[in-house]
């Protein structure tokens, strides 16, 4: 595997995790009671999107050290 093949694979194993790691926690405006007019009530009031960034960049390295493992040891 190259390098600009590991980067391109961990890019999609990063937005794949991101978009199983989005859901977690988040509370909607309806939930929380403080709904502020002209909005969704389903908005979320605070995503942490930096903390999920760093979650997912923890995430995915984690999976695409297991791949890259797997691609060299049995030199796929």
């Amino acid at each position: 595997m190259n390098i600009v093949g590991g980067l391109a694979l961990y890019f999609v194993i990063w937005w794949i995790t991101l978009f199983a790691v989005l859901p977690f926690g988040i509370r909607s405006q309806h939930e929380t009671g403080e709904v502020i007019e002209g909005t969704e009530p389903g908005a979320p009031v605070l995503p942490g999107l930096l903390k999920k960034a760093a979650i997912t960049s923890v995430i995915a390295a984690v999976i695409f050290a297991g791949v890259w493992y797997v691609w060299v040891t049995y030199d796929i």
